[in-house]
């Protein structure tokens, strides 16, 4: 493999769709190493997993030469500067701000320690719940006890899975303890200060995104 291969530095840019491409290449060559595919071209990637050979080789020569002429990209090198580029290379730990059903569900799905993301604290207001455990063993604190805890655990990511009415709330006090990066499952508008990367994923939008095209078909008699 070339020895120029590099991550980009922070002051080139790279676009959230490319990096959202870049996990799907990785989610390909995870099911190619499972079935013990050793190279693949851009082509037969494109085509097996219905992708873009020419955005793949775009996408790819961004961050290096992963390529080699007449053999394509070898399944377990690419994975693993894939894994390097999108941070994966390292254990990532991550708190859940609600200990309700979502929270729970969240804690406790096996997916995320695979790829690296360990879930190691849950938060939440409720006497009830404060000092229990997920199903998975993961401890419950109380939300009041966010910036001790953040001190003593350390944690890259936050995930808010709290009540509309309470989310601007439980992002202020996630900003306050320090941490920079949240993933969001609150429905509604919340306000992030700069310096404060969130994603959202509101499933009552993609439920009503759903409806719609159901609609639409109904209405067209398909």
């Amino acid at each position: 493999m070339n020895s120029q291969n590099k991550r980009k530095t922070a002051s080139e840019p790279v676009s959230e769709l490319t990096t959202n491409r870049l996990s799907v290449y990785l989610r390909c060559l995870n099911q190619l190493e499972a079935a013990s595919v050793e190279t693949i071209s851009s082509q037969a990637l494109a085509e097996q997993f219905h992708l873009n050979a020419a955005q793949i080789r775009k996408d790819l020569a961004y961050f290096g030469e992963f390529g080699v002429r007449g053999v394509g990209y070898y399944v377990k090198d690419l994975k693993r500067h894939l894994r390097q580029i999108l941070g994966l290379d390292r254990k990532l730990r991550v708190a859940v701000m609600g200990a309700g059903n979502l929270g729970l569900a969240l804690a406790d799905y096996p997916g995320f320690r695979r790829e690296g993301f360990e879930i190691v604290a849950m938060f939440d207001i409720a006497d009830a719940k404060i000092g229990d455990r997920s199903k998975s063993g993961v401890p419950i604190h109380d939300l009041k006890e966010l910036k001790k805890v953040v001190r003593r655990d350390r944690f890259d990511i936050a995930v808010i899975a709290v009540p509309a009415e309470s989310a601007q709330r439980v992002l202020e006090q996630v900003v306050a303890a320090g941490i920079k990066a949240v993933l969001n499952f609150s429905p509604g508008a919340i306000k992030v200060p700069a310096g404060v990367k969130m994603k959202s994923v509101d499933l009552t939008v993609s439920l009503e995104s759903l409806s719609f095209y159901l609609a639409q078909g109904i209405d067209d008699g398909h």
